[in-house]
């Protein structure tokens, strides 16, 4: 091949394999989707069996027996799978279910290891489903889901008080609240115990990956102590974030201890200068966000009541600490130590 057509050759290649990519990523949703949706109507078939026939669980081992037989290449008919199937149409009753069509395609369009997760982890539909959306939007895999369930998501979404209905437009406002939590889940640091904003800001840098995982998806950073400068006078934000959905600014500052009313005032003043300074022409309006250990939310709820840009407060939790009059009475790791040299020895001295 000369170079021209070498060149040519390559760009269609990548194209090629570009486009199998995609084909295969299509094929295996709409594998996914179709063997769930078959899993939908045997779960209904096997309800309705019981109830009609009167048929107890002890048919599940023969329909199993049956159906592996008929199918031997095939797991998804192993007795648990088929008790995991009843228990997945039973938890989303068509009889109890609204809007029944939109949920099965919905709960059909992720694997079936995230459907039994959910189920298994879930209090209600309401819940479920809430982390089946999350799923679909931010691309989950298993064991991310398996994170979320397990800080609360669901329990923390949307919950930081905010005056983004008085500061933003009403479909900004909604997305902005559904973007932030309370508290946020900073189990993953480990800190002193009377630590400062800069001890936990740098953690939670040392952290970026956990940290924007428990952010959520959209959050692109920008910075850390993050300079501008107003009349000859230099200024640091703690955290600097871009949203790539709310297309706007988000500006975190952190406090190691309770909700000040000053605080939201720094914040608000922040705001303003990246709107000024650092905001294009498409960027909507710069969010604040202040992370405190704690907080009073009618005291938060006074101090943004005029605020004149959008701000969020919420708190945070940290890695749980041993109370210190349970630390005490615990070996310390030498005297642990001392115990393991000794029943060593003791063990060599029998031998």
């Amino acid at each position: 091949m000369n170079k021209i057509d070498k060149t040519h050759y390559q760009t269609w290649i990548q194209d090629l394999k570009r486009k199998f990519l995609q084909s295969q990523i299509k094929a295996s949703v709409s594998v996914n989707r179709a063997l769930l949706e078959f899993y939908w109507e045997l779960g209904c078939d096997i309800v309705a069996k019981q109830k009609e026939s009167s048929w107890g669980d002890s048919f599940l081992e023969q329909l199993s027996k049956d159906l592996m037989q008929a199918f031997p290449e095939v797991k998804g008919f192993s007795l648990r799978n088929l008790q995991q199937i009843r228990k997945w149409y039973l938890f989303y009753d068509p009889v109890t279910v609204q809007n029944t069509k939109q949920v099965v395609s919905q709960i059909c369009s992720i694997p079936w290891g995230h459907n039994i997760l959910i189920v298994q982890k879930s209090q209600d539909i309401h819940e479920a489903l809430f982390y089946v959306e999350q799923t679909l939007k931010n691309g989950w895999s298993r064991n991310v889901l398996s994170l979320q369930i397990k800080s609360g998501l669901y329990d923390r979404s949307a919950k930081a008080v905010t005056n983004f209905q008085h500061t933003l437009p009403r479909v900004e406002s909604d997305l902005a609240k559904e973007v932030l939590k309370d508290p946020y889940n900073f189990d993953f640091l480990t800190l002193s115990e009377n630590f400062q904003e800069k001890e936990l800001e740098r953690s939670l840098i040392a952290h970026l990956e956990k940290f924007l995982l428990e952010l959520g998806s959209g959050f692109a950073f920008v910075g850390r102590q993050y300079k501008v400068e107003v009349s000859d006078k230099e200024y640091f934000i703690d955290l600097l974030f871009y949203h790539l959905k709310l297309r706007c600014y988000i500006v975190i500052e952190l406090k190691s201890g309770e909700f000040k009313p000053e605080y939201a005032g720094k914040l608000n003043f922040y705001c303003n200068i990246v709107d000024d300074h650092l905001c294009g022409e498409f960027d909507h309006a710069t969010i604040g966000l202040l992370l405190c250990q704690d907080k009073d939310n009618l005291i938060v709820e006074y101090a943004l009541r005029d605020m004149n840009k959008p701000i969020g407060v919420s708190s945070y939790e940290l890695q749980k600490v041993l109370p210190k009059e349970y630390a005490s009475v615990l070996p310390s790791i030498e005297e642990i130590e001392e115990e393991l040299i000794e029943k060593t020895k003791e063990g060599e001295d029998h031998d």
